[in-house]
């Protein structure tokens, strides 16, 4: 009956007249309905197919009067498209216009294309003069070539808008999807899309240009705010604001995006403009045009609201319905207050930064001040993902970092560049400041940003030199993306930072009287660190975050000083905190080590690994700490129990330590209390944190006679007595009792927020001695993951020992000092490989003791896969863990203790920056030997492949040699230079040794390269015959043809350039040593007046030995 009814209704509608033409005596009125008819009815072709089909049973619609129009409420099942000839003519039998009349060419088979070709040009031209009264029928999504090609006398035009206005009205309650969808049939959210795609693809300009059109846009607007509903504008369209405009927006200082000095968080609004504005809209422009890289939500009465630029993004990012609402009528998007924080944080989460405009007063309050007072609003909030505090953020540290960067020209650090710095983890409340010097290969600023990982770096508008943004790029790899914010104004001289932080009180609580800046005084660039450190405080004033900075500390951050030192390039090569296939934490020593519990122990991790301890006392007290709970299980299972009950304390305590002072935000209306209650639930949470942690310390203080390595370790204040914390912290456990029993259910009033004001102030006066508590607690965390490394272990583990740098060489001149010995290594990571359980060990000797002599350079040849990387990195990674002060993969380790690990590992390549394979090898490996001394570890792998034989063959060498022979360092060099094994056989400082393997035959063939290669990985004594590249590329998957062609290519290059080797080859009975004493034999035999001292008379007696052995030998 409802469908009946319908009907009726459009049936009725369409048999309306014109009101201008209500007597149909008129000639053009007649003619004109009539078109009307036939150019609109069409919408509805297919429908009344289908009704006619399935009720009346009567001929297709083109046979019918077109006052017997039906419609439908639900949607009909789709019929087959019936394909009508082409002979069937757009007009009736009667010679009227048929229904089907103005898009029967969509069902017909057309063969002559060059008529259609005709038709679209005649369309193109006609477009071109078409008047605004045509363009809305191509906006209403009528896109038959003919109907676009009509044009509307002038007389006609009033006619047809209203008529337009009537069937757009009605069109949009129709829903219908009838039978297979055709460009008639699609539903008017979607026809700006659908028009602008069939431009497109049928290469018909016509209808995009009308897209295009700001009249079109004008004119389309004006009919959906006619009819009182928002247009869905989930297309990208532009603007309506041209200031705002691509093609026409500028910063504040009227720079374009082009100029050098734009400045992209600012927009300049023209003041005429601004001045015409409503003040709603003032409201929002003046703090977005000071704000345009933070989306902000502005709150009108219980929803929150995005326009223009943001509400694309909203769209994009959540798929929020765009509109033309809101302020001034443009594009808009908005979510209620129940949603906002999810909204925000799933913003933030994708990297974009967010702010909340908030209502200072209700309307009621607002109408109180006067009849046409607007509702007074404020930016109270600002977050970015490298300054968010709450919320799911996860136990990683979120650091913002700021660098300043300037090149020297003279004095000692000719050629190097300084960078000073500052970063910040606003959840923890702590500041660090610092410098350091760097070299053309960036490994120092990778180490910075290696071990500081920030989510956002700002640096100086002007830019930053091309080795920085190399290393930006190289060392931001992995999970976590790295934003860069250029600055123009936020960077100023050391004296302006300084007269800024006094006169804004910030950092009153840091080094007490002394001042903040105590914290510089043992940095060498106390005028670049402190403009880092203004560009951060600028940076945060302008985010909201004055609490941050009033209430933070300060402190000097060293990357080097005191510590093994690992620079960026080897953190990367020994995956420590990154692998190098995607880039996560899967097959990291950080993955390794990491069996924290508390948020605050896997940040501590993180340090610790960052910086290794040189110090063999410091080394040794964490070893017994371990050692003693490897030795007491039950104390492990006890520390588990209790750091589970523990919150994140750390966050909770610069959150606590925040909000002091800070009464801005509780004066918003409606989020005040959120925010208060927010505060009261930190607090508590904070103090039911601490009360288990003080309770687990007294337990262990208890057990201190069997504990006592493990109570050397922590730094814990007095837990008992008149000024332990015990009794202090249960004056605060009764005040919350008391005041906040039940924070989840009872309403927060200004009496308790008073009330937490007090205690908070009294609680923060023993910051101090907190902080001491929960960085006691992190330690113990620490230590713990550490012996649960030790118990977890597929493999044996020992407890290195460490000797002092001295004890080593007494014994050998020449040979001693620096040790390294290790037997039974395999790599921490063997069990998380695809061979699992299959280790081997490997004995891994290099310099001297009290009892022998070995010398301090491994030369390591094998086979293509055989496993030399893997020995590298595990000798490093071995040594990384001693002065951690956890147990070593292996069977025994003695070691002193290293100062540098240097890593040149694998084959790369920087294309977009212009840089080559053997370019990078060389800038990583000047670094080496700039700054490698002889308690450094290095290792080298296969260094001069990435350019020819010959220099590359020349290069190892040099390099090679200067190593030995001059730093005289702990060397691992990795080398297919089966000459360099040569060179050096008979070198004391040199021993060589070989990844060994094995050749299976296949299917009883003798030739060696038919033979299956089986790779032992065992560390075998000697050089290795070949690298076995043919056998590895057959493993490859290389065609054997291939192979068999590089087989006989090798043969004849070993037959022709291997006789240019004889002369390498001889030199394993005379090395380069030898060389050298013999030059000394004869400079000291020329120098007739000096004499011979004691150190020629030693030359002259290992020469005259070795002469001796080489004679004796019969060579």
């Amino acid at each position: 009956m409802q469908q009946q009814q319908r009907q009726r209704t459009i049936h009725s509608f369409f048999r309306k007249s014109s009101p201008e033409n209500g007597n149909n005596s008129g000639v053009s009125a007649s003619n004109s309905e009539n078109r009307l008819k036939g150019r609109d009815l069409a919408r509805f072709a297919v429908k009344q197919e289908r009704i006619d089909a399935e009720e009346a049973r009567v001929p297709l619609a083109g046979d019918r009067p077109a006052e017997d129009v039906f419609g439908t409420d639900t949607p009909p099942e789709k019929l087959p498209r019936k394909v009508l000839p082409e002979k069937s003519s757009e007009s009736g039998a009667d010679g009227r216009s048929s229904l089907f009349s103005s898009i029967m060419h969509k069902f017909c088979k057309n063969e002559k294309s060059a008529e259609s070709d005709e038709r679209r040009n005649e369309e193109d031209s006609v477009a071109k003069d078409r008047p605004a009264s045509c363009e809305i029928g191509a906006i209403q999504g009528l896109t038959d070539q003919q109907n676009l090609s009509r044009c509307f006398h002038k007389d006609e035009v009033t006619e047809v808008s209203n008529y337009v206005d009537k069937v757009s009205s009605q069109l949009e309650t129709c829903d219908d999807s009838l039978g297979p969808e055709t460009p008639a049939m699609q539903s008017l959210g979607s026809r700006l899309k659908r028009i602008q795609d069939e431009g497109v693809i049928n290469g018909d300009k016509t209808a995009s240009n009308l897209l295009n059109s700001s009249k079109r846009m004008k004119l389309l607007q004006e009919l959906d705010f006619e009819n009182g509903k928002d247009m869905d504008v989930s297309e990208k369209v532009s603007s309506k604001f041209d200031w705002l405009n691509p093609s026409s927006i500028k910063d504040k200082n009227g720079n374009r995006p082009c100029d050098v000095l734009y400045d992209k968080r600012t927009l300049y609004i023209p003041p005429v403009v601004l001045g015409k504005m409503s003040a709603s809209q003032k409201q929002y422009w003046t703090v977005k045009c000071q704000y345009m890289d933070v989306l902000l939500f502005f709150k009108v009465g219980k929803f929150y609201e995005l326009y223009e630029l943001d509400a694309e993004i909203a769209h994009k990012e959540l798929d929020w319905k765009m509109t033309f609402s809101g302020v001034g009528k443009c594009r808009q998007v908005g979510i209620s207050e129940s949603g906002i924080d999810d909204a925000v944080q799933k913003l933030i989460s994708r990297g974009y930064k967010v702010g909340r405009i908030e209502q200072l007063e209700t309307s009621d309050q607002a109408k109180m001040r006067g009849g046409a007072s607007v509702i007074q609003r404020k930016l109270v909030q600002v977050i970015t993902p490298s300054t968010v505090t709450e919320g799911s953020i996860g136990p990683e540290a979120i650091n913002l970092l700021s660098i300043k960067e300037i090149c020297k020209r003279s004095g000692s650090e000719n050629g190097m560049t300084v960078y000073g710095f500052a970063f910040v983890d606003s959840a923890s409340l702590k500041f660090w400041v610092g410098s350091i010097s760097d070299d053309a290969s960036g490994a120092s600023l990778g180490a910075l940003l290696m071990q500081v990982s920030p989510k956002e770096v700002i640096y100086e508008g002007r830019g930053l030199s091309k080795e920085a943004q190399k290393a930006l790029k190289k060392y931001s790899s992995g999970t976590n993306s790295l934003q860069l914010t250029p600055t123009i104004t936020d960077f100023m001289d050391a004296s302006e930072v300084r007269n800024l932080i006094q006169a804004k009180g910030y950092f009153t609580g840091s080094f007490g009287s002394l001042g903040w800046d105590s914290a510089l005084d043992s940095d060498i660039h106390q005028d670049l660190t402190v403009c880092a450190l203004g560009g951060l405080v600028s940076y945060l004033s302008r985010l909201m975050l004055d609490d941050v900075l009033r209430n933070g500390d300060i402190s000097f951050y060293h990357v080097y000083s005191g510590s093994l030192r690992m620079d960026g390039q080897s953190l990367a090569n020994l995956e420590i905190f990154c692998n190098n296939a995607d880039g996560g934490t899967k097959g990291t020593l950080y993955k390794y080590l990491d069996s924290c519990i508390t948020s605050s122990g896997k940040r501590l991790l993180r340090s610790w690994i960052c910086h290794p301890l040189k110090d063999v006392g410091e080394i040794n007290c964490r070893l017994n700490a371990v050692e003693e709970l490897i030795s007491h299980p039950e104390v492990i299972l006890l520390v588990a129990e209790y750091l589970r009950k523990l919150p994140d304390m750390e966050r909770l305590l610069g959150r606590v330590r925040a909000a002091v002072g800070s009464s801005t935000s509780l004066l918003v209306p409606l989020i005040g209390e959120k925010m208060l209650k927010q505060r009261v639930k930190c607090f508590c949470s904070l103090v039911k944190g601490l009360r288990v942690g003080v309770d687990f310390l007294s337990i262990l203080h208890e057990k201190e006679h069997e504990l006592s390595s493990l109570s050397k370790v922590l730094d814990v204040p007095s837990l008992n007595g008149s000024d332990g914390l015990d009794g202090l912290l249960s004056q605060f456990e009764a005040a919350v009792d008391s005041e906040f029993s039940n924070v989840q259910e009872q309403a927060i009033s200004g009496s308790d927020a008073e009330t937490l004001s007090a205690l908070t102030e009294l609680f923060i006066e023993n910051s101090t001695k907190w902080y001491q508590v929960i960085h006691a607690l992190s330690r113990i965390d620490v230590l713990r993951s550490f012996a649960v490394a030790v118990n977890c272990s597929c493999g044996s583990m020992y407890r290195p020992v460490f000797l002092p740098a001295s004890s080593g060489s007494s014994s050998c001149k020449g040979s001693g000092g620096p040790l390294l010995k290790i037997k039974g290594l395999w790599h921490p990571y063997a069990s998380l490989g695809a061979n699992v359980g299959i280790i081997v060990p490997n004995d891994i000797h290099l310099g001297g003791d009290s009892k022998e002599c070995s010398p301090r350079t491994l030369l390591l040849t094998g086979p293509n896969m055989g496993g030399k990387s893997t020995l590298l990195r595990a000798t490093c990674l071995a040594v990384i863990l001693a002065q951690l002060g956890c147990y070593v993969p292996c069977e025994m380790c003695m070691l002193t203790p290293v100062d540098i690990i240097f890593t040149r590992l694998g084959a790369t390549d920087r294309i977009m920056t212009g840089e080559s394979t053997f370019f990078i090898e060389c800038t990583e490996t000047a670094s080496v030997l700039q700054n490698a001394t002889c308690d450094s570890l290095v290792i080298l792998d296969e260094l001069g492949r990435g350019t020819s034989t010959f220099d590359g063959y020349a290069i190892a060498y040099a390099v090679f040699r200067h190593l030995v022979e001059n730093v005289k360092c702990r060397l691992l060099f990795a080398t297919h230079y089966h000459s360099l094994t040569k060179e050096f056989a008979s070198h004391p400082n040199v021993t060589s040794q070989h990844m060994a393997c094995a050749l299976r035959p296949n299917d009883g063939s003798s030739s060696i390269d038919d033979k299956e290669l089986i790779f032992l990985y065992r560390l075998s004594p000697g050089a290795c015959p070949e690298s076995y590249g043919l056998q590895v590329a057959l493993m490859a998957g290389i065609s054997r043809n291939v192979v068999e062609v590089a087989a006989k290519a090798s043969q004849w290059l070993k037959g022709s350039i291997g006789k240019n080797f004889r002369s390498s080859e001889k030199r394993s009975e005379f090395s380069t040593l030898h060389e050298e004493w013999l030059k000394s034999l004869l400079c000291a035999a020329r120098d007739s007046e000096r004499g011979f001292d004691e150190d020629a008379c030693d030359t002259l007696l290992c020469l005259y030995h070795e002469l001796k052995n080489f004679y004796e030998t019969g060579n």
